[in-house]
C-alpha cells in the first residue's frame, strides 16, 4: 500500500475505534466534573499539545484570516456545540445510547446534501432514511428511557449536535483551511477550549482542581486528549479532504457498537432487546445509504 492508503486506513481506524470509546471516557469524567469545564480542559490541553508538537516539527503556525474564520466556524459546529452539548447530555442518557443516536449522522448528511448541494436522493437512500426514522422511533419510545429524568431533553440536545456535526462535515469538505491537518486541528481545539470555558462561566459551573479528581477521571481525560482529540480529530479533518463526506460519516457504523460494549462492560449499562433491534434497523439504514453505486462526491480542494 502507498503512503496515502496507509494514512486513510489508520485515519478510519481512529475515527471508528477511538471516537467510539470517547462516549465511555466522557461518561466517566462527567460524573465528577461539570460538562463544559470537562470539554474546555480537554480541548485546551489537546490544542496546546498539537501546537507544541507542530512547532517541534519546525512547522509554521501562520494561517490566513479566512482560514482562521473557517477554523472558528468548524470549531463551533464540531467541538464547542457539537461535542460540548453531547458531554452535557451524557448526564441524562447512557453512553451507548448517545452513540447509537449519533449513528443517524449519515442519514442527516444525506438529507442536508440534498438541500444544500441539490444532490439527488436515490431509491436506496430513501429506504435508508425510512429505516433510520423507524429505528430512532424504537430507540426513544422505550418505557425505561421515558421514565428517566431529563432523558428526553438529552435526546433532543444530542440530535441537535448530530445536526451541527453534519453541517460541519459538509462545510469543512469545501472550506479553505490550512494544508497541514495537524494545524487545523490545533486551531479548532484551542478556539473550542476558549468558547467552552466562556460557556462554563455563563452556566456558573463550579471548577474542580485537578488534584481533587479521582484516578478514573484523570485516566478518562488523558484518553480523551490523546486518542479522542489529537489522534481521531486530526484523522477526521484529513479524511474530509481525501474521501467523500458520506464515507467519513460511516464511523456511525462502528462507534455505537464500541460504545455499547464498553458501556455495558465498564459501566454496567443495560442493553435492552429493543435497543439492539433499533440499532440493527438504524445501521441497516446507514448501509443502504452507503451501498449506493452513484459517483463519488467530488471534494473541492482549494489549497491543492
Amino acid at each position: 500500500m502507498n503512503k496515502r492508503t496507509v494514512l486513510i486506513v489508520l485515519s478510519f481506524f481512529s475515527i471508528y475505534v477511538f471516537w467510539g470509546s470517547t462516549y465511555l471516557w466522557n461518561k466517566i469524567a462527567v460524573t465528577q466534573l461539570p460538562p463544559f469545564m470537562l470539554a474546555s480542559i480537554r480541548f485546551t490541553l489537546a490544542g496546546s499539545l498539537v501546537f507544541m508538537i507542530t512547532k517541534a516539527m519546525g512547522k509554521s503556525l501562520a494561517i490566513t484570516k479566512k482560514q482562521l474564520i473557517n477554523c472558528a466556524i468548524a470549531s463551533f459546529l464540531f467541538l464547542s456545540y457539537g461535542n460540548g452539548v453531547i458531554v452535557w447530555a451524557l448526564q441524562y442518557v447512557d453512553s451507548g445510547f448517545a452513540a447509537l443516536e449519533a449513528s443517524l449522522q449519515p442519514l442527516i448528511v444525506l438529507i442536508l446534501m440534498r438541500f444544500i448541494q441539490r444532490k439527488a436522493i436515490k431509491l436506496k437512500s430513501v429506504v435508508g432514511i425510512l429505516f433510520g426514522i423507524l429505528g430512532m422511533y424504537l430507540l426513544i419510545s422505550q418505557q425505561d428511557l421515558r421514565a428517566g429524568e431529563g432523558s428526553i431533553l438529552g435526546i433532543v440536545m444530542i440530535f441537535s449536535c448530530i445536526l451541527c456535526w453534519s453541517l460541519g462535515s459538509i462545510f469543512v469538505a469545501q472550506a479553505d483551511l490550512p494544508k497541514n491537518f495537524f494545524i487545523t486541528t490545533g486551531y479548532q481545539m484551542l478556539i473550542a477550549g476558549i468558547t467552552l470555558a466562556i460557556a462554563s462561566f455563563l452556566f456558573q459551573e463550579h471548577w474542580i482542581a485537578p488534584a481533587l479528581w479521582d484516578s478514573k477521571t484523570q485516566i478518562s481525560l488523558l484518553c480523551l486528549v490523546l486518542f479522542g482529540s489529537i489522534a481521531a480529530f486530526t484523522a477526521f479533518n484529513y479524511l474530509l479532504k481525501e474521501v467523500s463526506t458520506e464515507k467519513v460519516a460511516t464511523s456511525a457504523y462502528v462507534n455505537p457498537v464500541i460504545a455499547l460494549l464498553l458501556g455495558w462492560y465498564f459501566l454496567d449499562e443495560n442493553i435492552t432487546l429493543q435497543s439492539l433491534l433499533a440499532a440493527g434497523i438504524i445501521l441497516t439504514g446507514v448501509y443502504f445509504i452507503n451501498s449506493r453505486k452513484d459517483k463519488k462526491i467530488k471534494v473541492l480542494r482549494k489549497n491543492s
